[in-house]
């Protein structure tokens, strides 16, 4: 059963006693993203007034934050990329391939997100488009999707990369395509070997010039002795690189991608309930059998923000990335030469501009087209219609 109970609920009720209780010790980026999902879709915000054509029943539109962290908000931003990357989809298997770091290193990560997380990216696409080339494997090159998660099921700090990668690519000299084996595209062993090298002679190079900050519990870090101390057992572990089966085909390709390029660190669906015992919400236990591994989990309130907080990204940077024949300077080109040698006929392009669909939900009382009435700024609210004027202009007798 779904829940009524947004994050903006509980930001209200929690979040001023949390500001408080840590002033000083929250990013401005941490405070805009509070206040932004707060007032998401309220008068603080400004909005509009809008009435159906049909029946004259009006209701109150308020503007959304349109901030990347807020769960409200995602859905249209998926909805709108999702339609510009249908059009890239070749009819080839898709599979997805995730990269993740030890524990040792995340909490070196949460302190200088900006500069590891960048390494995350670099080192796992470099290793994918490495292996991927190498004769001995698939000998071609190939295009990927990539997408930073920082959250486990439950919250906590687990930074991750999912990559959606065609079966294939294109060959050295570019004049044919290059499949993979339907079930098979690149071996595990190999790219977690490749990425940990890669990963870790990058870490220690951000770590000599200087880049990487430690403070609270990592302050011991900053000696040069400490912190290859630390790295020691990451250079004897193995890598986690986790690649499950291929899509079924470029739908599926589709649905996975709505799900995963815009999530945030919880969503709606999973909250159950808040009240003084603090915030109850479902989560996945990974080490339990499959069959019961949905439980609940309990946070104080306090802890609940916390968690939500440890994932804000800093300003500008890209949480969806592509590299390959899908990086964004030559990934039309690349996706038409790689059509051609499939022997795919390309899409008709309209001559006529299609009208974009009304994103208005319709009329709740007879499912007429609404019309916007009224617009109002930010902190004011909106005028009742005249009850003697429909929204067409007429009046009523």
């Amino acid at each position: 059963m779904r829940t009524s109970l947004e994050v903006a609920d509980i930001f209200r009720a929690a979040g001023p006693a949390y500001r408080t209780a840590h002033a000083g010790h929250l990013s401005l980026d941490q405070l805009k993203v509070m206040s932004a999902v707060e007032h998401c879709r309220t008068a603080a915000l400004g909005g509009h007034t809008e009435a159906c054509t049909d029946c004259g029943h009006w209701r109150v539109a308020y503007n959304s934050c349109r901030n990347r962290h807020c769960p409200r908000c995602q859905g249209a931003a998926a909805r709108a990329w999702l339609a510009e990357r249908e059009a890239d989809l070749l009819p080839v298997g898709y599979f997805h391939v995730v990269f993740t770091l030890p524990a040792e290193v995340a909490d070196i990560a949460y302190q200088n997100k900006a500069a590891v997380y960048g390494l995350l990216f670099q080192a796992a696409s470099e290793t994918m488009t490495t292996i991927a080339a190498d004769p001995k494997h698939l000998g071609a090159r190939i295009g990927i999707t990539a997408v930073l998660h920082t959250w486990g099921s439950a919250m906590t700090h687990h930074p991750h990369i999912h990559m959606i990668v065609p079966g294939g690519g294109l060959s050295p000299d570019g004049n044919r395509w290059v499949s993979s084996r339907p079930a098979f595209l690149l071996p595990v062993r190999v790219l977690g070997k490749l990425f940990r090298r890669l990963f870790l002679t990058r870490l220690m190079a951000l770590y000599e010039a200087g880049r990487l900050g430690f403070f609270g519990s990592l302050a011991a870090l900053a000696d040069r002795r400490a912190f290859l101390r630390h790295l020691s057992p990451v250079r004897k572990k193995t890598c986690v690189v986790y690649a499950k089966p291929p899509f079924a085909g470029p739908q599926a390709v589709l649905a996975y991608l709505s799900r995963y390029t815009h999530r945030v660190a919880i969503s709606k669906s999973r909250l159950v309930r808040f009240d003084e015992t603090g915030v109850t919400l479902r989560y996945k236990n990974y080490r339990n059998d499959v069959a019961d591994r949905q439980q609940l989990m309990t946070l104080a309130a306090d802890e609940f923000i916390r968690r939500l907080l440890i994932h804000v990204l800093p300003k500008g940077f890209h949480r969806i990335r592509h590299y390959g024949l899908l990086a964004s300077a030559t990934r039309k080109a690349h996706l038409e030469h790689a059509r051609q040698l499939l022997g795919i006929v390309p899409p008709v392009a309209d001559v006529a501009p299609v009208e974009p669909d009304d994103a208005r939900p319709p009329c709740p009382c007879c499912g007429g087209r609404m019309l916007i009435i009224e617009t109002f700024e930010r902190w004011r609210q909106p005028r009742a219609p005249p009850h003697a004027t429909d929204p067409t202009g007429t009046t009523a007798p």
